[in-house]
């Protein structure tokens, strides 16, 4: 059984792949769409590729359909903190539009292990 930690630190390095990916993803679209709409369309590719990634690689589970389709709540969750800390940090705080989204995967990280960790495994870390 893989420790909490090992998974934690195999779920940042796959994230970061995944974020890399996302956010050239969302830089590529802000140059032709709002900012939000980038954002939106970047988030929803980046959902099925961390379902594969989490899946395979940090929690080592099957690809089950059930969990497919359980697991897009993670993100509705995160989609909906996001846009909103998205939203304070580029119109309330001024921080520019590219930059925004690398200090919202700081904050948001955690609790999307946490809420991956759940859906993919079926218990929480403290079981």
């Amino acid at each position: 059984m893989r420790s909490t930690r090992h998974e934690f630190i195999s779920f940042l390095f796959w994230g970061a792949i995944n974020s890399l990916a996302g956010y050239l993803i969302y830089a590529g679209l802000v140059l032709f769409l709002p900012y939000l709409a980038a954002y939106t369309i970047a988030y929803a590719a980046g959902i099925l590729f961390s379902y594969l990634l989490n899946s395979k690689f940090v929690f080592k589970q099957k690809l089950q359909l059930k969990k497919a389709l359980a697991y897009p709540i993670v993100y509705v969750v995160q989609f909906f903190l996001g846009a909103a800390m998205l939203w304070v940090l580029v119109q309330l705080f001024h921080v520019h539009k590219l930059v925004a989204p690398m200090i919202m995967a700081v904050v948001l990280v955690p609790i999307t292990f946490l809420l991956s960790r759940t859906i993919l495994k079926g218990r929480s870390p403290a079981a």
